[in-house]
């Protein structure tokens, strides 16, 4: 004999006193009850509704995305339009041959069992209504129960963005039961059904492909049954190659240009590096404001700080260049005087005028030169000290061709400076000798750098699909 009385005691709330008041659900509920009831779809006395319908029951679960309405990088969201199918068998309930399907009211699924199901990732979830809310309940002539549902959800996704643009997102969605463990209650994806189908329609804008869907089956530690259901986010490259790579890779071209302009003319080289340099920081700092953050330097960070490293390369070239050459202009003009006084001096030595006051440490010796003696004086007057005081004698002078090895500055310091003496003197060539050499360099280091960039991160991009 089968009994309503359970179930309409489920729907009546306790009103007040010791009388009973249905709520506004109970005479739909009621007669929906009354028609299955003719229907012989029925609920038996001994139903219990918190036990499942047997030891391993096996719960299919599919899901058909609709589309990716939304994804927050800052957050780590991701919102999908989907519906959402769980089916199960349901031996207790006795269902009659004659009709393939019956579709129940939604608020029955409170009468009977309905697995825990529990989706670890979930952030928020809005059932889809337009006249009404898109959820249905269906009891097949086979026992099957099937709960379809079509909701919004927002999905939480630990995403990394180091690789950013090159990035590629594995966002997992764990469908579980919460209570049940393996023994109890198994989840399974439903492969082939009528309603199941794992393609996408409509995409979220242009910066990500339609997610493409790989689904795998896991059972967690703890013993309980999951599904796991993993999503693929990669970006469309194109914009990014439009918008940043190759611009910020023409303003180093562009910086190499200078190596072209004279040096003297200041205003116009100053102006395109200076220009090129402050293009590409505000490029970066446009970036960094807009792309998501990370924990360390993102791969378009990388790439920005690099070309303005170049650019700033040049630049600082230049300033050794102007600096090279008014070196050389000074040095070309101190370089003339000493020659000249240098070939004063070898012509007319100055004459010595010693007066009766100065008095000679050691005895006149010599030999007669032309009837004029050449004595080895130590003279005290200060006046004589200072025009027999040593001059220094750059080294590309005369007289520092012609003084012996033994003279020449063996200091280690010394040696030093004329080497940067002669490095300066190099950038300062009225030539362009630091340009020519600079207008090959630069272009063979760019190159090296965008081989070693890209075969970097493509290969770790790559090891993340």
């Amino acid at each position: 004999m089968w009994t309503f009385l359970i179930p309409i005691l489920a729907l009546v709330e306790l009103g007040g006193g010791a009388t009973f008041a249905p709520n506004k659900e109970l005479l739909e509920c009621a007669s929906q009850i009354l028609y299955m009831d003719q229907q012989m779809y029925q609920i038996p006395t001994n139903y219990n509704r918190n036990i499942p319908p047997g030891k391993n029951t096996t719960v299919y679960i599919g899901v058909n995305v609709n589309r990716v309405s939304g994804v927050d990088e800052n957050k780590g969201e991701i919102t999908l339009d989907v519906f959402l199918q769980v089916s199960w068998e349901e031996k207790r309930l006795h269902v009659p041959k004659n009709s393939p399907f019956i579709d129940l009211p939604w608020e029955y699924r409170q009468l009977i069992w309905t697995p825990d199901l529990y989706i670890w990732q979930l952030q928020t979830m809005k059932i889809l209504s337009v006249l009404q809310e898109m959820a249905s309940l269906r009891l097949y002539s086979n026992g099957t129960v099937s709960v379809s549902i079509g909701a919004t959800i927002t999905i939480k996704c630990e995403m990394d963005f180091v690789l950013y643009p090159l990035d590629v997102q594995n966002c997992d969605i764990d469908f579980s039961s919460y209570k049940y463990t393996t023994q109890d209650v198994r989840f399974e994806w439903r492969e082939v059904a009528p309603w199941l189908g794992l393609g996408l329609v409509g995409e979220h804008r242009n910066q990500y492909r339609l997610p493409k869907y790989v689904v795998t089956f896991a059972t967690d530690k703890s013993e309980h049954s999951a599904a796991r259901l993993q999503i693929k986010l990669s970006r469309e490259l194109r914009s990014y190659l439009l918008e940043s790579y190759l611009p910020s890779s023409l303003f180093v071209i562009i910086s190499w240009g200078s190596f072209c302009v004279i040096p003297e003319i200041v205003p116009g080289r100053m102006v395109l590096l200076v220009t090129t340099l402050l293009s590409l920081v505000t490029m970066f700092d446009t970036v960094s404001t807009n792309s998501p953050d990370a924990l360390e330097l993102k791969c378009i960070e990388v790439w920005l700080i690099s070309c303005t490293i170049f650019v700033f390369l040049a630049l600082l070239e230049y300033f050794v260049v102007l600096f090279g050459i008014r070196y050389d202009k000074n040095w070309s003009r101190r370089r003339q005087d000493l020659r000249r006084a240098a070939s004063a001096a070898q012509l007319a030595p100055p004459p010595l005028h010693i007066n009766h006051t100065q008095r000679l440490s050691t005895p006149v010796t010599g030999t007669p030169q032309g009837g004029v003696f050449s004595p080895q004086l130590s003279v005290e007057d200060e006046g004589l000290k200072q025009q027999f005081s040593h001059q220094t004698i750059q080294r590309d002078s005369p007289i520092f061709d012609t003084m012996p090895p033994g003279d020449r500055p063996a200091n280690f310091m010394a040696r030093v400076a004329a080497v940067v003496d002669r490095g300066v003197m190099f950038c300062g060539a009225q030539h362009g000798a630091l340009d020519r050499i600079a207008l090959i360099l630069f272009p063979l280091c760019f190159c090296l750098f965008n081989i070693i960039y890209w075969t970097t991160y493509l290969s770790e991009a790559a090891q993340n699909k």
